[in-house]
C-alpha cells in the first residue's frame, strides 16, 4: 500500500518524493497488481470527494517519505556513512537517493520480504546508488548479530530509520529495539522513527481512511497495529543520553507546502515523528592527508 502511494505521488507534477521502483513492486504482487499507481487511476470517494485512501493517507505517506529522505541525506552529508533501515520493506532509498560516496545502506526485514524485493530489483535491472546490504532477520527477536555479520561497524556513526515499523511491534519488542540501537550507536548517530500515541477512540476508528482500506483493499489497518500500551521510547532514549524532538506530521505539511492537515476525528492525529541524536552529529570528513593537502 505504501509503495502504491509512492508510485502515485511520483507521477504528480508537484511530487514531494519520486520513487520509480514503487510501481514495479505493486505490479509484481498478485494482491496489488490492479491497484492505482498513477493519479489518473485514483477513484473519487463518496459524493465525488477526494479519495480518503490514496489522497489523504497516500499524501501522508508522501510527506513522510520526503521528510525522512531529507533527514537521512542531512545526516549522511554530515559524515555518517552507515544507514540502517529497520523494517525496510519495499523502501527504495538505496536506489533512488543521491548518497555521499562510501555510504552503506543495510536493509533489515524478514527473509520473504527481502526475497520478493530482490526478485523485482533483478528483473528490472535496478542499480543502487549506495552499497546495499539486505539483512534477513525478525526485528521482534535478537537481530544485532545478523547486522554485525553483514558488516555493520558499531564504532561508527549510523543513521537509523524505523519508518512505519514500531506501530506494529509488541511494546516489549519496541523497547528492546531502542536498547539495541543505543548499544550499537557511536556518538554522532541518529534515529528517526514513527509512533502512534495509543489506540484511537471508536469515532476515530470509523474514519474513512480506515474504512476505505478495509473495504476496497481488504486491509484492516487497525488489526495490524499492536494494541498494547506503548513505551515512551523518546524518554527512554533521553535517559540513555540521546536528545530527541517529536513532531506531528502537520508541522511538515506547513514546511513543505503539501500534505494532510488536521480534520475532525482524524486517523492521523495520533501519529508522531521523532528525531533523536546521540551526541553531536558528525561534521564533514576531512580529506585524506590533512588540511591543505590533496
Amino acid at each position: 500500500m505504501v509503495a502504491a502511494a509512492r508510485a502515485i505521488e511520483s507521477r504528480r507534477p508537484d511530487a514531494l518524493a519520486r520513487d520509480p521502483l514503487a510501481e514495479h513492486f505493486v505490479r509484481a504482487a498478485r494482491a496489488s497488481a490492479r491497484w492505482p499507481v498513477h493519479p489518473r487511476d485514483v477513484p473519487k470517494g463518496p459524493d465525488g470527494a477526494d479519495d480518503p485512501l490514496w489522497e489523504r493517507l497516500g499524501g501522508y505517506f508522501a510527506l513522510r517519505t520526503r521528510t525522512l529522505d531529507d533527514h537521512l541525506l542531512r545526516v549522511t552529508r554530515l559524515g555518517a556513512r552507515q544507514v540502517v533501515l529497520l523494517g525496510a520493506g519495499l523502501d527504495a532509498r538505496a536506489h533512488r537517493l543521491g548518497w555521499p560516496p562510501g555510504t552503506t545502506v543495510f536493509e533489515l526485514d524478514r527473509a520473504g520480504v527481502l526475497a520478493f524485493k530482490q526478485r523485482v530489483l533483478d528483473r528490472i535491472g535496478a542499480r543502487a546508488t549506495a552499497r546495499r546490504v539486505p539483512v534477513a532477520c525478525d526485528l521482534r527477536l535478537d537481530w544485532a548479530g545478523a547486522l554485525a555479520a553483514a558488516g555493520f561497524r558499531a564504532g561508527e556513526p549510523t543513521a537509523w530509520l524505523a519508518e512505519g515499523l514500531l506501530l506494529y511491534l509488541p511494546a516489549a519488542a519496541e523497547s528492546r529495539l531502542a536498547a539495541t540501537v543505543d548499544r550499537l550507536s557511536a556518538a554522532g548517530s541518529s534515529l528517526a522513527y514513527e509512533v502512534k500515541l495509543g489506540m484511537e477512540p471508536a469515532v476515530v476508528r470509523r474514519n474513512p481512511v480506515y474504512l476505505a482500506a478495509r473495504d476496497r483493499l481488504d486491509i484492516d489497518l487497525l488489526d495490524l497495529f499492536d494494541d498494547e500500551p506503548r513505551p515512551d521510547t523518546a524518554a527512554d532514549l533521553a535517559a540513555r543520553g540521546w536528545s530527541a524532538t517529536t513532531h506531528t506530521p502537520f508541522e511538515f505539511t506547513r514546511r513543505y507546502g503539501r500534505g494532510p492537515l488536521p480534520e475532525p476525528d482524524d486517523a492521523l492525529a495520533a501519529n508522531r515523528w521523532t528525531f533523536a541524536a546521540r551526541g553531536p552529529l558528525p561534521g564533514p570528513r576531512r580529506r585524506e592527508g590533512g588540511p591543505g593537502r590533496g
